[in-house]
């Protein structure tokens, strides 16, 4: 198996029991798995993207990983998401979006 260029993880606050809750479950970011995946094909961005369990970031949910960058990005939005994808392609991170 290749390894792709980026990993996108997607917080889902899934719990220990399997539970998807917390903020940014209730805030739709399941949603963005679509959304990103379409978006990196269109623009030919070699990713994976995938959920994960709570990040701990709630107060800045929806929060969106991409390694092996390390960009942790919060308040994500479908319109953040592509100004984040912008700046990605450039090789840039979109510094206003960044929680860590």
């Amino acid at each position: 198996m290749k390894k792709p260029d980026y990993l996108f993880l997607v917080c889902n606050s899934y719990r220990v029991a399997g539970d998807a809750q917390g903020f940014c479950n209730k805030q739709g970011a399941v949603s963005f798995l679509q959304y990103i995946s379409e978006e990196c094909a269109d623009r030919g961005i070699d990713a994976v993207v995938t959920t994960t369990a709570c990040l701990s970031v709630c107060n800045q949910g929806p929060v969106l990983v991409i390694q092996p960058s390390n960009y942790w990005y919060g308040g994500m939005t479908k319109d953040k998401i592509d100004e984040v994808l912008d700046a990605l392609e450039e090789g840039k991170a979109v510094e206003a979006y960044l929680i860590a």
